[in-house]
């Protein structure tokens, strides 16, 4: 078989998996074990992988998926214990006392408290909860939901706690090999994931600065009564002021602290700089804005769902900085654990794995689940089970809706990553073949050649989109982006940044996020409408993330320690 038809192969796994999902609309717990069954049969037939390694590296995808697992699992459980806890609630009572003007709640609520969200739970949830907020705050529930899903841009990348970079990059990788070829060259991996995460961090935090601005004027001109585009234009001062206060914070974190903090970062120290001056009137537009009266909107913006601020969790009032405590306790935990060399250390040492699984050299797995922000989120949410003065019984109703959910995700994932572990380690075969992604890589490059940085932000969204998932696109297609550079002679660092960045913006029109936002408000059944007020910004994102790894590549002439050691 030609190289062109194995790389033409090599792409089918990928392409199955788009057209059940999106051609054919199925779900994915009944598409990605078809793909999954698909991709070990290419690896067995045409690649010549052994069986075993095939199993071994299943094996070796079910470790990593009982890590996200534990990830989505705590971070899930965080915010259902806030539920019942009323700690919601009263985080919903204080938004609605800063401002009658709808156009600096949604840069409130949608954008900055969604980018929080983000960054501490991830996985769409902050469409999910900005959603039903911003519809208890007056919001039409369509609106509530395109805003909910444009927040899923530049903080997704920094997402639950930086598991797409940790996770989705770091696992992507073939690391091993890539750190052989450092440390040859006098550098080593560290280095090398520190260019990756603070090029992703600047992508974002400039193409960001615009997406407050591109958030309200989609809604006031697609949701306001005068569909005017100039109406969210006027907000452009404290819109931009808004960027601002996130992105610098945001950008700093990205390139001093790590991966895990920057959208947390940025949010915090946005709002602690917009509340206030938001209530100041600084920057303020003279005349506030608000929606048509609720019984002129058409009946496609309304869900079947009623959102009321006083229903949440039956409980007394809880104070508003009572309510956040838990979310500053966990950021002041996850700093704590990743730059003291100490705790670091004594969280590490808890670990479990299965070191060159069925003897296949190479093909390992390791769980720490006290350093893993799962374990973090946990201590969490137990520290706040005492902090709201919480009943045994909502503690436990809590952890079986977080059950729940993670079942569905699980199903999904047990299939999803152990097909991405096979691609990565299908270059050791019986017939001297390069891996699934190098071969992939080599014909993407062949065919669009050194202009490929451009369109690098689109296949990382492509695979946002088709899995739903920044942390499953940067799975399956970091290695691809990283050897598509080395064929062209770009940075590698940049252009698997600019794979991240542009998994990140795909989550805007991922169809998955849009109907768990769509849930929460009763809206099922109307993606596509949401999906056609999306699709606008994130062709922004997309163009502007490429032109960035044009000029960074081309222009600014960046490189990283890989590129020597070619």
């Amino acid at each position: 078989m030609s190289q062109t038809l194995l790389s033409i192969l090599a792409f089918v796994p990928l392409v199955l998996a788009g057209v059940l999902l999106i051609g054919f609309r199925w779900p994915a717990k009944y598409a990605m074990p078809l793909v999954f069954v698909l991709t070990a049969l290419i690896g067995l037939l045409a690649w010549d992988m052994s069986l075993n390694r095939v199993i071994a590296s299943s094996l070796q995808g079910l470790i990593l998926t009982a890590s996200i697992l534990w990830i989505i699992f705590g971070a899930i459980l965080l915010l259902n214990t806030l539920k019942h806890s009323g700690g919601i609630s009263a985080i919903r009572r204080g938004f609605s006392n800063i401002t009658p003007d709808r156009r600096i709640q949604a840069l409130i609520v949608a954008w900055l408290f969604g980018c929080f969200i983000e960054g501490a739970s991830g996985f769409g949830t902050p469409a999910a909860v900005a959603a039903p907020l911003l519809v208890a705050l007056g919001f039409p529930a369509l609106a509530a939901v395109v805003l909910g899903m444009l927040v899923q841009s530049t903080p997704v990348s920094f997402g639950a706690v930086g598991t797409p970079i940790l996770v989705g990059v770091g696992a992507g990788l073939d690391k091993s090999g890539i750190s052989a070829q450092l440390v040859a060259n006098g550098s080593d991996w560290e280095t090398f994931f520190h260019l990756i995460y603070s090029r992703v961090a600047m992508t974002h935090g400039l193409i960001g600065l615009l997406m407050p601005l591109i958030m309200v004027m989609i809604m006031t001109r697609f949701f306001g009564k005068n569909q005017s585009w100039k109406e969210g234009l006027a907000v452009a001062p404290f819109a931009i002021f808004t960027a601002f206060a996130f992105s610098l914070p945001y950008m700093a974190a990205g390139v001093f602290l790590g991966p895990e903090f920057p959208s947390m970062i940025g949010a915090l120290v946005g709002l602690a700089i917009v509340v206030p001056a938001a209530k100041a009137g600084f920057l303020l537009p003279k005349e506030s804005w608000d929606f048509a009266d609720a019984k002129d909107w058409p009946s496609e913006w309304m869900g079947k769902i009623e959102m009321k601020i006083e229903e949440v969790a039956g409980k007394a009032p809880i104070s508003v900085p009572m309510a956040w405590a838990p979310y500053l306790l966990l950021a002041v935990f996850l700093v704590i654990s990743r730059t003291f060399p100490e705790v670091k250390a004594a969280l590490m040492s808890f670990t479990f794995g299965w070191k060159d699984i069925l003897g296949e050299t190479g093909v390992s797995g390791t769980i720490e689940p006290l350093y893993l922000p799962g374990g973090i989120l946990c201590m969490v949410v137990l520290i706040t089970f005492f902090l709201h003065r919480m009943r045994f019984s909502e503690l436990k109703a809590a952890v079986g809706e977080s059950s729940k959910t993670l079942l569905g995700a699980g199903f999904v994932l047990i299939f999803t990553i152990p097909m991405v572990r096979i691609l990565i380690n299908s270059g050791v075969n019986g017939s001297d073949l390069v891996s699934m992604p190098v071969a992939m890589a080599q014909l993407v490059a062949d065919s669009v050649g050194g202009v490929y940085p451009f369109f690098a932000p689109a296949v990382g969204a492509l695979g946002a989109f088709i899995a739903g998932s920044n942390t499953v696109s940067n799975l399956m297609l970091s290695q691809f982006q990283l050897n598509a550079a080395e064929l062209i002679g770009v940075s590698g660092a940049m252009m698997v940044a600019a794979q991240s960045v542009g998994a990140a913006a795909g989550n805007m029109i991922a169809i998955h996020n849009v109907v768990a936002a769509s849930a929460t408000v009763g809206l099922l059944g109307r993606e596509g409408i949401t999906l056609r007020k999306t699709i606008l910004p994130t062709l922004y994102y997309l163009t502007a993330a490429g032109l960035i790894a044009l000029v960074a590549m081309y222009g600014m002439a960046l490189t990283d320690p890989l590129m020597a050691a070619r």
